[in-house]
């Protein structure tokens, strides 16, 4: 009783003497119960007040279909124990078993089948009825263990111990669970019957508790699955929202970028290189915003479906965010591509129609400049007329050459940009170069024989079989034809002309003939005037005494063979002997250096 009268923070000392006024009574239907009997005497004095009470209780116990037999007010105000202990027995036991019900059987009926039904498998339970089923004490505790696992383990229970088995049960259920410990496991252990009111009442107990539980935790699962639902759709939500704006700043940030694009005075390579740009761009920033926007389209349908699905209310995401708003930004986005694509376009088919021309232009005038210096020179003309001519029209080519490069260029931007020159025009950047430089090599060529052709010309002291000779030479080891010998070169041709020099000898020569030069080279000229200079008869003393030297093979005389083994013919011999020194008294090894001496000197 006390138990139940917990509710309504009231206790007992007393069933009988207690419940006699009927204020315990009715505190103890409304906790039973949980209903409110109204208004009554809270502390009755006269017996009337208390019969009042007492008819109260018991007239709500009509209106709930218990009805009583043999007892009224008169007999609980009298403490009638019989009567009185057995309508809180009665109300306790009716409460206790109030709701057990399972497809219509009674409500001891239904109580049993659940007993039965919670300890299906456990070990040593066997539930029949609500008297000897229970005096091993295992059916209480495999109630507790099939809600509860957590506070026993069955598996170490021992069916040859009730007391232990039913003391624990109690001491778990009233600890942990709730309920009262209403019996002793001796009533129920130690008895050939126990009584079935009671097992029933304390059982009924367990009923509750876990039924409770059961509900409970039902209510929290539902909880937790509308928490769960709810999480998710709040994630989803933020991730739309999070996202949808991302989305609408990229797509404004795109669509501000190529509006505002200018395209003048840019380069095909500049223009082009736009285009690949905004290639790349379509392919990869375009795409992920169409991707991102259309996935943004089934997130959102996602979460009205969840939030349908549940019956919750459609989400409604803020005016900025909506669909409607991210498909605007995608038509004016893809507007504006297309727009700036148009233009880029028409922008690189200018540049290149400008290109063209110029390329056109530019071709016909290097072909031009180049025919020009073509013209053929008049062979009436003298040499030197003939070489100025030339030279200018060289120096035109010249100048030429600096534009070659540019017109190269000019090409290459034309063929990068698949451009087909042929329909442009008819000589290409490689024809006018070979043209070109055919062109100077020819001029080139020209003036180079008429120079030594001058040079030729001004040596008539040499003839022309030496001429022929000298030209063939200096041909032969010019191998840059640049109409110029280097240092290898020009000792080269002087030995195949029987031309030998000691390596200070020769060094001193070549020093001196290119000391005027801006390079270390002998022009053709220089070559010319050199071999006159060696070849020509001055009958000076140095090219006398040269000539006996030359003679001589190292000796500091000659003789009368030597003579003639130069050409000499014996009565020339015979002359140049009486007319010379003698060395030894035999008169065969003639002084020449005393000779050249004396000769020269008179």
């Amino acid at each position: 009783v006390n138990n139940h009268l917990r509710k309504k923070n009231s206790k007992i000392e007393n069933i009988l003497s207690d419940f006699s006024d009927g204020v315990f009574l009715i505190k103890l239907l409304e906790s039973l119960y949980n209903e409110h009997l109204g208004r009554y005497n809270y502390n009755p004095i006269l017996r009337v007040q208390k019969v009042e009470n007492l008819n109260k209780a018991l007239d709500y116990l009509k209106e709930r279909g218990i009805y009583l037999t043999n007892i009224g007010a008169e007999d609980i105000l009298d403490l009638n124990s019989k009567l009185t202990l057995g309508l809180v027995w009665m109300l306790i036991l009716n409460s206790s078993i109030d709701g057990i019900s399972n497809e219509g059987l009674s409500a001891k009926d239904a109580l049993l089948v659940w007993c039965q039904r919670k300890t299906k498998g456990y070990k040593d339970v066997n539930i029949k009825d609500f008297t000897s089923s229970w005096q091993d004490g295992l059916a209480f505790c495999a109630l507790i263990h099939k809600h509860r696992p957590d506070l026993l383990d069955y598996s170490k229970l021992d069916k040859n111990d009730p007391i232990y088995n039913t003391n624990l049960a109690f001491d778990i259920a009233e600890k942990y669970i709730g309920i009262p410990k209403l019996l002793e496991a001796e009533d129920i252990c130690l008895v050939p019957k126990p009584d079935e009111k009671s097992i029933i009442t304390y059982v009924a107990q367990y009923y509750h508790a876990f039924s409770s539980q059961n509900k409970l935790e039902t209510a929290g699962r539902r909880l937790i699955k509308l928490s769960e639902v709810l999480e998710y759709v709040y994630r989803l939500k933020s991730d739309y929202e999070s996202r949808a704006q991302s989305l609408i700043s990229e797509a404004s940030e795109l669509t501000s970028l190529l509006s505002t694009q200018s395209f003048g005075n840019l380069s095909l390579k500049e223009l082009n290189n736009l285009l690949n740009t905004f290639n790349t761009l379509k392919k990869s920033r375009m795409r992920h915003i169409l991707t991102e926007k259309e996935d943004l389209f089934v997130l959102i349908e996602s979460i009205q479906i969840k939030l349908e699905t549940y019956q919750l209310p459609n989400y409604q995401p803020p005016d900025s965010l909506l669909p409607s708003v991210l498909e605007s930004k995608w038509k004016i986005l893809s507007s504006t591509i297309d727009t700036y694509k148009h233009n880029l376009l028409l922008e690189i088919n200018k540049v290149k129609s400008m290109m063209c021309k110029q390329f056109a232009a530019e071709s016909n005038v290097i072909k031009a400049i180049i025919d020009s210096t073509k013209s053929d020179k008049k062979v009436e003309e003298p040499l030197d007329q003939q070489l100025v001519s030339l030279r200018t029209h060289l120096n035109v080519l010249i100048e030429l050459k600096e534009r070659l490069p540019e017109f190269q260029e000019l090409e290459s931007r034309l063929l990068a940009s698949n451009i087909d020159l042929v329909d442009i025009s008819n000589y290409s950047y490689e024809d006018l170069q070979f043209e070109y430089q055919l062109t100077h090599n020819c001029l080139s060529e020209k003036i180079k024989l008429l120079e030594n052709q001058l040079v030729l010309r001004n040596s008539n002291s040499l003839t022309p079989e030496q001429l022929d000779e000298f030209e063939s030479v200096f041909r032969q080891f010019d191998r840059q034809n640049e109409n110029m010998l280097a240092d290898d070169e020009f000792r080269a041709a002087l030995e195949t002309l029987d031309l030998s020099y000691s390596n200070e000898e020769y060094e001193e020569l070549f020093g001196y003939l290119t000391s005027q030069n801006n390079v270390p080279k002998i022009t053709f000229e220089q070559y010319i005037r050199f071999l006159m200079a060696i070849s020509e008869d001055q009958n000076n003393p140095s090219q006398v005494y040269d000539s006996f030297l030359a003679i001589s093979n190292g000796k500091d005389y000659i003789t009368k063979d030597d003579l003639i083994l130069s050409g000499l013919t014996p009565e020339q011999t015979e002359a140049l002997a009486l007319a010379m020194p003698k060395v030894d008294e035999a008169g065969e090894m003639l002084d020449f250096n005393t000779f050249v001496d004396i000769f020269f000197k008179n």
